[in-house]
């Protein structure tokens, strides 16, 4: 129990740390950063282009802090439930994080999680999220929900609706997972509902 009770407070500081809100992110109206990055989709990796992805209508791009983590595992399975009335409001996905390639395959393939219905890419430099006015904090020494260590920075979980012509239409942050994700698809279908 002494061990544990160490390993708890932590999981909730950081839980807590990662729904704080985002003051500095982009916000509605702001032009959305174009970016290109290695991306995996039901474990294959691809490139994603938001560009190219904005060709076929608005994109709902969600930053979160790590694949295999508490909120992170949860926000990544209540969006793969929630993909069709996504597209039916005729907006796409995308998850961005700074994982490597290789931990977003074997996550956007998990069953648990992605269930191989939501991209996620790899901005492993940060810069991305740099572009987006995320923070990325250091959380050297964590592990992961598999128990295994996490290598790299935390952006702060920010979603950005992002419509056709590149523009923010809303920013969702400061919120836990799954309210991240119903206030991202209340934008989505807002933006049907004016087109």
């Amino acid at each position: 129990m002494k061990r544990l009770m160490p390993r708890i407070a932590l999981t909730a500081a950081i839980s807590t740390a990662l729904v704080l809100p985002a003051f500095a992110a982009l916000k509605e109206g702001d032009s959305a950063p174009d970016f290109q990055a290695p991306a995996s989709l039901a474990g294959k990796e691809f490139s994603f282009s938001l560009k190219d992805q904005l060709k076929k209508g608005p994109v709902v791009v969600y930053f979160y802090p790590s694949a295999y983590t508490g909120g992170c595992n949860v926000q990544a399975r209540t969006f793969a439930v929630n993909l069709d009335k996504f597209k039916a409001a005729g907006a796409s996905v995308v998850g961005v994080s700074l994982d490597s390639i290789d931990r977003l395959n074997d996550f956007s393939a998990d069953p648990e999680y992605c269930a191989g219905k939501i991209p996620v890419a790899s901005d492993t430099d940060g810069k991305i999220a740099q572009k987006y006015d995320l923070q990325v904090k250091n959380v050297a020494g964590m592990k992961d929900s598999r128990g295994q260590e996490i290598k790299h920075g935390f952006a702060e979980r920010t979603t950005f609706i992002v419509t056709a012509d590149g523009k923010v239409a809303a920013t969702v942050g400061g919120v836990s997972p799954t309210e991240n994700v119903d206030k991202a698809l209340a934008a989505v279908e807002k933006l049907g509902k004016k087109g």
